[in-house]
């Protein structure tokens, strides 16, 4: 999508070979960057920073991988692994891409949360945790930067057809013999075949940045992005509870 509006664009990924689609088209560029490796992705980031003529206009964190297991059954390390990656490396860049912003007066962060920030999947609670406090790292940022040129923006996705099941860590032994997550996997996967395509929340995204001004913003279906955050603010917290379970099969 930013491509076609003409904007430059560095995009990266874990393997550069998984950007090889884009590398025919104007304007992009493939940087390696791994979450996981903090160090080495502090260093990618501000090379290409760089060479984008030493800050960006546009850093959009989307990067993330879910976790599927009860929380109780794993070693914590998985969770600590997903936490590192998803939560603090990513607010590494953030404010790699903060400061740089802070120098020219301008530029929007955008990080890709989640609304499992108000609807947390079922265990996925390494996910739901990484998301909840990026959004609250862009609370944080939209008051920081309020009344500079800078913009913050926590964007919420809800269900897409991206395959994200399909790449899923799923910890199989700690999900053997246990109905309830048998019944929540078949309802993340159902969910998510019958989500909109990708196109859909690129789209929201842009018509976020044309506002240009922080905030904010759900996109999804109508009841994830719309009903669900109604019944979230209107609705007690047990009623929220067993509308949730009784939407993910969880009795």
């Amino acid at each position: 999508m930013l491509l076609a509006e003409g904007v430059k664009v560095w995009g990266t990924a874990r393997e550069t070979s998984r950007l090889e689609p884009l590398l025919v088209r104007t304007g992009f560029t493939a940087v390696a960057l791994d979450l996981e490796m903090p160090q080495e992705a502090d260093d990618a980031f501000a090379a290409a920073s760089a060479e984008a003529g030493g800050t960006f206009d546009l850093v959009i964190n989307n990067a993330g991988y879910g976790v599927f297991a009860s929380f109780g059954s794993v070693n914590f390390a998985v969770w600590q692994k997903q936490l590192e990656a998803m939560l603090v490396t990513t607010a590494r860049l953030t404010q790699a891409a903060l400061r740089g912003m802070t120098a020219r007066n301008r530029g929007c962060i955008v990080n890709v949360a989640s609304l499992a920030v108000e609807f947390p999947l079922p265990f996925m609670s390494g996910y739901n945790i990484a998301k909840a406090g990026l959004a609250a790292l862009s609370e944080s940022l939209i008051l920081e930067t309020r009344g500079t040129g800078m913009k913050v923006i926590d964007f919420r996705p809800g269900d897409f057809r991206t395959g994200f099941n399909q790449v899923m860590q799923v910890q199989a032994a700690a999900t053997a013999n246990d109905p309830r997550l048998m019944r929540a996997w078949q309802g993340l996967e159902h969910n998510l075949n019958s989500a909109p395509p990708p196109s859909f929340a690129a789209a929201g995204l842009r018509k976020a940045l044309l506002r240009q001004r922080s905030g904010t913003v759900r996109c999804g279906s109508f009841f994830q992005a719309h009903f669900a955050p109604f019944l979230v603010r209107f609705a007690p917290a047990p009623l929220r509870r067993v509308v949730l379970a009784r939407y993910f099969g969880i009795r």
